[in-house]
């Protein structure tokens, strides 16, 4: 099987790659990190103007109509780069959503102004009850007239207190953990009726608790047919997954040539302590890790369109356990190699870790993931 990039793939990794570098050292993510939102508005203009906002949308709505594979190349880029803006939470998740169950008229109306960074988005799903369950739902949306009315609480939303717009499940139907009963709703983030409380998580991004209080929204504002939306919010967290390994990839990496570089100049006994065959040995420990993941993170990415919703679902599964196994050894291994420098805010290695921690949980740890692959078949039959 042929692993390598098209030209044109290699072409968008080389561009985004240039624009991070040029862009996003980290003593300018710690300022950035200072701003109001949390991240550059700059620099997400610049994203703009290379055209990845667009990248996976269709071209007759505004977008590339790229695919997967493009997905991975630039969240490896913003892995390495350590990126603090809301690509995730607008790209992948809340515009996978879009491009999965919006109606043509709101793809027309919304693609554009994500591609030309315009318009952030954020996922409004999960619920504190819920904990890894997609299905768990417990905010409502009741039929009032013409208009919906949306009350409940959402947790953790990624880059939700910046967002222009949310994206937020909410159950019409059914008991709490049905699938069915599910509906999608577009709100306007400053809208009567909701309360963001941001904050800044662990790996320095933002997050927020959202309460909604009698929201009420025009039928016009549901994503597909209210009620049947469950589908499409799995198969765009297997997206999102698939994305997460690959930028994972990224970090990794940059733990990995950072410790190595560190073992290279660091001198203690009167030589430089790479020097040690104990520690060489570690160095590669990290480097089979770093690559175990990395074929984990290829699998998903060539998973992440399989129509067969079990199918996908076990991939990103067991993409998830190695992911999470492989980013807490290396970075296990990257802080202790650096000694005391490596538990430090002002040196990169602990934020990257840091970050690592967070893909890891995002959507379920490995502990989780392995648990539900074990109760299936697993990726090979018996």
């Amino acid at each position: 099987m042929d692993f390598d990039l098209s030209e044109e793939q290699q072409l968008l990794k080389d561009s985004v790659g240039r624009l991070l570098a040029d862009h996003s050292s980290f003593e300018q993510r710690q300022a950035n990190r200072r701003e109001a939102e949390g991240w550059s508005r700059a620099l997400w203009a610049k994203y703009a103007e290379l055209g990845i906002l667009g990248l996976s949308f269709e071209e007759k709505h505004g977008g590339l109509s790229a695919g997967p594979v493009e997905t991975m190349v630039v969240m490896e880029a913003l892995g390495r780069a350590l990126a603090l803006e809301p690509y995730l939470a607008t790209v992948v998740l809340a515009g996978g959503l879009i491009r999965h169950a919006g109606s043509d008229a709101q793809k027309s109306t919304l693609v554009p102004k994500i591609a030309d960074g315009s318009l952030t988005l954020a996922l409004a799903h999960g619920e504190r009850q819920a904990r890894y369950e997609l299905a768990d739902v417990a905010t409502t949306a009741k039929k009032d007239g013409d208009v919906w009315v949306i009350d409940g609480e959402k947790g953790v939303v990624l880059h939700g207190d910046s967002a222009d717009k949310l994206i937020v499940s909410a159950r019409i139907s059914g008991s709490r953990r049905d699938r069915d009963g599910i509906g999608l709703f577009l709100v306007d983030a400053n809208a009567s009726g909701i309360v963001r409380r941001g904050y800044p998580t662990v790996d320095g991004l933002r997050a927020a608790e959202i309460a909604f209080t009698g929201v009420r929204v025009k039928a016009d504002a549901a994503l597909g047919t209210p009620g049947k939306a469950f589908a499409a919010i799995e198969r765009v967290v297997d997206e999102a997954i698939a994305a997460l390994a690959a930028e994972s990839i990224g970090v990794m990496s940059v733990m990995h040539e950072a410790t190595v570089e560190y073992l290279k100049t660091r001198k203690q006994f009167g030589t430089t302590i790479g020097a040690f065959q104990v520690l060489q040995h570690r160095s590669v420990d990290m480097l089979i890790a770093l690559e175990q993941a990395r074929s984990m993170a290829y699998y998903a990415t060539m998973m992440a369109a399989e129509p067969d919703a079990a199918e996908r679902r076990k991939a990103m599964a067991a993409a998830k356990v190695q992911i999470g196994r492989s980013g807490k050894f290396v970075g296990q291994q990257a802080i202790q190699l650096h000694g005391g420098i490596g538990m430090t805010d002002e040196y990169k290695v602990g934020h990257y870790f840091k970050r690592m921690t967070m893909i890891d949980t995002l959507f379920g740890p490995a502990d989780h993931h392995l648990r539900a692959l074990a109760a299936t078949e697993g990726l090979v039959e018996a």
